[in-house]
């Protein structure tokens, strides 16, 4: 099977919306995806989401399921009487705490522990795997049991940190590189796909991860949200 999943367009987050420019990435996206055939279609309940996935269920004339966890994270840490999120953390921070790195380590780091990022992991996490076994594959460990091979298609609308949950659940890895040395620029694609090498067991590969292919086609420039400052002289986002 195949996993697609579309970040929504640029954001107004004043407005839980899109911007202009967000609406011609969403008609951009809504066009290169017309293109498949897809068995179901997944969003987040939240307004920019479902603004974005709004042109393409116009093309494929499909209506999507609502997950509520795949909402944009909403794991919390608190940090010296703060509440922030967990995913925006310094390198000079992270990077030198190699529990962060591992799968089975990064969740027991003590910030990690502060508030409520546990519990919001294992909702992600939970609410995947259910997915994942409606259309056939069971998460068994790292590995996944083939009860139903199939070639179908997924769709998923949602957000940059909760991809990255996802991503980190499905292939087992830790989700603070994901968030802080990867990117998904909004209106993205990421494609991941079933490998079952052994008949009966499978597990994941991901095709291309962030692909803004479709905005170049349109001539459209991605758009800088998620990216933080390219040099520090920069007054772009630090």
């Amino acid at each position: 099977m195949e996993i697609w999943i579309a970040r929504h367009a640029e954001p107004d987050y004043e407005h839980d919306s899109i911007t202009e420019k967000g609406e011609r990435e969403a008609k951009l996206l809504a066009q290169r995806l017309s293109k498949q055939s897809f068995a179901a279609v997944y969003c987040s309940p939240m307004g920019r989401a479902q603004k974005t996935v709004s042109y393409t269920l116009e093309k494929i004339k499909m209506k999507p399921t609502v997950y509520d966890w795949l909402h944009e994270f909403r794991g919390n840490v608190i940090l010296d009487g703060e509440i922030t999120h967990c995913w925006d953390r310094k390198p000079s921070y992270w990077c030198n705490i190699y529990d962060y790195y591992s799968y089975d380590k990064w969740l027991d780091v003590d910030l990690m522990q502060s508030d409520n990022v546990p519990q919001r992991y294992e909702e992600v996490c939970k609410g995947i795997d259910e997915l994942l076994e409606k259309h056939g594959y069971i998460h068994n460990g790292r590995t996944y049991d083939v009860v139903k091979p199939n070639k179908d298609k997924i769709l998923l609308f949602c957000h940059f940190g909760v991809e990255a949950v996802i991503l980190s659940h499905i292939f087992g890895i830790s989700p603070m590189p994901l968030w802080h040395n990867f990117v998904a620029l909004p209106s993205t694609v990421t494609r991941i796909v079933s490998e079952e090498r052994e008949e009966g067991t499978a597990t994941f590969r991901c095709m291309y991860f962030g692909d803004v292919s479709h905005l170049y086609a349109g001539n459209e420039e991605p758009a800088f949200a998620a990216r933080f400052c390219e040099v520090f002289t920069d007054d772009t986002r630090h």
